[in-house]
């Protein structure tokens, strides 16, 4: 188990801390390490044990509908998902795609909305799923290409939405589709689409080198009722973006649990390993490794952190979150990597810890704004706060 001292950080409450503590008990009797090739079967068994563990309930917002707060607490959802992720990171995906997959239905969703759906998804009875991207539109979102038509009571979406995890597995999808209120981002509404729907299919699934449920979508005449848009037409953009917003920090949370995880079993490793006569920890060299590892953690977790705490703050945490998610998910790639190679040819066997998750973190530095998008939004608001207050 990794150190928790960080948890006596001033960044939390009490209820923080009861919470990693009493999900670091659960997750030890429930989380399993290996998930199998069944990897769909997998993750439903995870969303229902979630859900029946009371941990969905964080996932989603308001307390008339299944969920912890009337918000969303980031603290929380970032400690929960540090913790499954030292633990899994098939958990972890489970967790975070309830939430991220739910998202717009708790922030701009109407009560209809989400006395439909909120409490099967907090109860872990009905997987979301979160669909933005496109072939030509990652993280240029402005380029969208998917449409909705409205005719009559209903909107007619067509084309195609990529990336989409959980896409196979999910009941239900929120796509995001140009309506064409106006130019650019300006003119993208959101829509409940439920699987099963006409003219909706399941394209392609995709295989990646962490596996989890990830699909290609597509909309060939797919109607389906206005009551099912969230929020006012046009604001999708915005919905898109505040609902990342919620979610981008505990991918850095994430990212930080793959690394303690690392830690852990570099430090297990150098200290039983005998080499030369000695123990692995007993050489200068490893010694040096461990000691940059230990301080990219928690670098990684002062900026995780300060990111959830602030942005529970009502705080604008744009700079902020950019930072922790940069940070936390390349630091947590380059200590990965160093307990792979503390462990040596036992590193890259097939299943070992270290080796999954390699596999694991090399995704996180890309999805919910790759490393380089990161790096333009912390130069960006920098240039824009030298602009505000004149020159440094």
């Amino acid at each position: 188990m990794a150190d928790t001292a960080y948890l006596d950080w001033p960044f939390f409450e009490p209820h923080h801390r009861e919470l990693a503590r009493a999900l670091e008990a659960w997750a030890r009797e429930h989380v399993p390490q290996a998930h199998g090739h069944d990897v769909d079967a997998a993750c439903r068994v995870l969303v229902r044990s979630l859900g029946q563990g009371g941990w969905l309930r964080h996932a989603v917002a308001g307390t008339a509908h299944g969920g912890a707060g009337e918000a969303i607490d980031t603290r929380a959802i970032c400690l929960i998902r540090e913790t499954l992720a030292r633990h899994s990171g098939l958990a972890d995906f489970a967790f975070a795609m309830q939430g991220l997959g739910s998202g717009a239905i708790s922030l701009g969703g109407s009560p209809e909305q989400r006395a439909a759906w909120l409490p099967r998804v907090a109860r872990g009875e009905a997987i979301a799923a979160f669909a933005l991207s496109e072939p030509e539109a990652g993280s240029d979102v402005a380029a969208m290409a998917c449409a909705a038509r409205q005719e009559g009571g209903d909107y007619v979406l067509d084309g195609e939405k990529t990336w989409i995890s959980n896409g196979g597995i999910a009941d239900f999808y929120v796509v995001f589709a140009r309506t064409g209120e106006a130019p650019a981002a300006r003119g993208i509404s959101a829509f409940i689409v439920e699987a099963g729907t006409p003219g909706f299919e399941i394209a392609e699934r995709i295989d990646v080198i962490a596996p989890h449920p990830l699909a290609r979508l597509r909309f060939t005449g797919c109607r389906v009722p206005s009551a099912h848009r969230i929020g006012p037409a046009g604001e999708g953009f915005k919905l898109a973006m505040r609902t990342l917003d919620v979610f981008r920090t505990s991918v850095a949370a994430a990212a930080l649990g793959f690394a303690r995880r690392a830690l852990d079993e570099a430090l297990q490793r150098a200290t039983t390993r005998r080499l030369f006569g000695q123990h692995l920890a007993d050489f200068q060299l490893t010694q040096a490794k461990l000691a940059q590892m230990a301080a990219t953690v928690d670098s990684a977790a002062l900026l995780t952190y300060r990111a959830a705490w602030q942005r529970d703050q009502g705080r604008s945490v744009t700079r902020e979150a950019a930072m922790a998610k940069m940070c936390a998910t390349e630091g947590a790639q380059s200590v990965i990597d160093a307990a792979v190679q503390i462990f040596g040819g036992l590193g890259v066997v097939s299943e070992m810890p270290v080796e999954r998750l390699y596999r694991e973190i090399r995704a996180l530095r890309i999805y919910e704004g790759a490393t380089e998008v990161q790096q333009l939004i912390i130069a960006r608001e920098l240039l824009k706060d030298v602009k505000e207050r004149g020159q440094p």
